[in-house]
């Protein structure tokens, strides 16, 4: 059994795993949409991390289930749960799953763990005739879409489009006008920018993405929107303190949906290669990312007209900045193209009466 698992099997029921964050998450939902496809009587289930409990509500035309992943040693994304991990294997195995499939990597931890869901056959990337069921060799080149694009083809579900989706909910935009950060904002006339990123390695310094707002404001005076989470208020911060153009502080404890209804209104997006660049290209954002240490062959979104990516590498171990102001220099001409295209359709909610 080599080819085309989904149409010798006929499961009626299917584990995928994926336990990663949000821009993990969204890559993975083309292939998700594939299997859908494929099996569109099949009950599908999700296993990931805790936070995907809401990910997961957000896409009930693809995913019928979800089931929070306690983490697992070697594992980096959370720490493992160990008191959790027996009664979570447990409930796996008495799932009786016909297939669970591996979307987490080479397989090199992950296949062994899936193994232990107990389900008829297990499938997805690793070593070619590993474990019970299909394995496709991890790929070692490629965007990331269509890695798990090619994995859904070799197992029968063939691609239905590789655009990303974030499905805006009016809870999405209730919860946006009830944070107050969206006050005052108009449809395209806003441009937000995103400095944090959950790894360090991935942020372009707070003074970059200030010089680009004064930059841009001088140009077209649009107001700007400095957006992260609510443990990125001190990356917001300095960014405000560098920049002579006033800003409004969005950085807080919001949803990634209220997150996505904030940006779904903006002109502009200018941040790390961070999730906040894969919820761009599912809303069909114009945006410029900024890379400094991971591969924009595999990370950037695919539409590189509307989504443009900038290699702006890290300092050096000596503190020497590679490039000088290239990287700057760059971004803002990128920005500046992109401000320059047509406006789109944008939308951002009323106040609250």
């Amino acid at each position: 059994m080599q080819h085309l698992l989904l149409d010798v099997l006929q499961p009626q029921t299917i584990v995928v795993f994926r336990a990663l964050q949000l821009g993990d998450m969204l890559c993975a939902v083309p292939a998700l949409r594939a299997l859908r496809a494929a099996c569109p009587h099949v009950h599908i289930t999700l296993v990931g991390l805790p936070w995907a409990a809401a990910f997961a509500a957000r896409y009930p035309r693809h995913v019928d289930d979800f089931v929070a992943f306690p983490g697992f040693p070697g594992l980096p994304e959370q720490p493992p749960d160990f008191a959790a991990l027996p009664g979570f294997l447990a409930a796996m195995r008495a799932r009786r799953a016909d297939l669970a499939i591996q979307m987490h990597g080479n397989g090199t931890i992950t296949n062994p763990l899936v193994a232990q869901f107990g389900a008829r056959f297990n499938a997805g990337f690793g070593a070619p005739g590993s474990g019970d069921g299909t394995f496709l060799p991890y790929p070692d080149d490629g965007a990331e879409i269509r890695r798990l694009l090619a994995l859904m083809r070799f197992l029968g579900a063939p691609p239905v489009g590789e655009q990303l989706e974030f499905p805006l909910t009016a809870a999405d935009y209730a919860e946006l006008v009830a944070s107050g950060v969206a006050a005052g904002l108009r449809p395209n006339a806003y441009v937000c920018l995103h400095a944090g990123a959950r790894a360090v390695e991935r942020r372009w310094p707070p003074e970059r993405f200030a010089a680009i707002g004064d930059a841009l404001h001088d140009d077209c005076g649009l107001p700007l929107v400095l957006t992260g989470s609510q443990y990125e208020t001190s990356i917001t911060a300095a960014v405000t303190a560098a920049m002579r153009a006033p800003a409004i502080d969005a950085a807080a404890p919001i949803s990634a949906g209220a997150l996505a209804a904030l940006l779904a209104g903006a002109r502009l997006l200018v941040c790390n290669d961070t999730g906040v660049s894969h919820l761009a290209a599912a809303l069909i954002l114009p945006c410029v990312i900024v890379f400094r240490a991971s591969e924009i062959a595999r990370w950037a979104p695919l539409d590189r007209a509307l989504h443009r990516p900038v290699w702006a590498p890290a300092a050096r171990d000596d503190g020497v900045q590679h490039g000088g102001d290239e990287d700057l220099t760059e971004v803002l001409a990128q920005a500046r193209a992109l401000l320059a295209m047509p406006a789109r359709h944008a939308t951002v909610p009323a106040p609250a009466p």
